[in-house]
């Protein structure tokens, strides 16, 4: 006995209607990749669910925004704004110029010049010549710079060195006055504290830290 034909219109039972799309999906997946297969046909296939889910499918012999751009050319429908246009053939120009730079620069680390013609060879010898010219001209800055660097904190300790040297005569200076000063005041009577050995050493030692 064969399966009744159903009316068709929408699902009102919700759990009906699920299974029934779940079903259904799957069946036009199945039938999609057939006719991609035995008829050698370019299929697309987009699938919106009620609940936004989506399911799509496209043959391995064209991607999906391929086959869109063809239906737009066929159809005559727009299926992007000029905006949008725009914005692609930008994308594209990119994607075609990083390519080229790519390549660029495979060629200027060697690799892939066994296809490369004299003038093209010799462009590529005269801008790695260039970048050459470059790294010298940075390296010798960096040279330049370290001297000037090494010439100044040598002139600072050569200044350092002098001061400590001021500071070490001025006290050896006063130190000899206090002294001188003792002797005469103990002509008078006076009794003055001689000065300890090691303090001339504390005081340098403290200078020079």
């Amino acid at each position: 006995m064969g399966r009744g034909k159903i009316e068709i219109k929408r699902i009102e039972n919700a759990n009906n209607r699920v299974v029934t799309f779940s079903k259904r999906r799957n069946g036009l997946v199945k039938k999609a990749k057939e006719i991609t297969v035995l008829c050698d046909a370019k299929v697309a296939l987009i699938i919106f669910a009620s609940n936004g889910k989506m399911t799509d499918y496209c043959c391995p012999s064209m991607d999906l925004g391929a086959m869109l751009d063809q239906y737009q050319k066929l159809s005559g429908k727009k299926l992007w704004d000029a905006k949008h246009e725009n914005l692609s053939i930008e994308i594209d120009r990119i994607k075609k110029e990083n390519d080229s730079l790519q390549l660029e620069l495979r060629h200027l680390k060697g690799e892939d010049i066994q296809s490369l013609n004299l003038k093209n060879l010799m462009a590529v010898e005269h801008a790695i010549e260039h970048g050459l010219d470059k790294v010298r001209d940075r390296q010798e800055e960096v040279v330049m710079s370290k001297r000037r660097n090494e010439k100044m904190m040598a002139e600072e300790h050569r200044q350092l060195i002098f001061q400590l040297q001021q500071q070490e005569m001025a006290i050896a200076s006063n130190a000899r006055g206090m002294m001188m000063r003792g002797d005469h005041d103990g002509q008078f009577g006076y009794r003055v504290q001689p000065i300890q050995p090691n303090l001339q050493e504390k005081i340098m030692s403290l200078v020079i830290d």
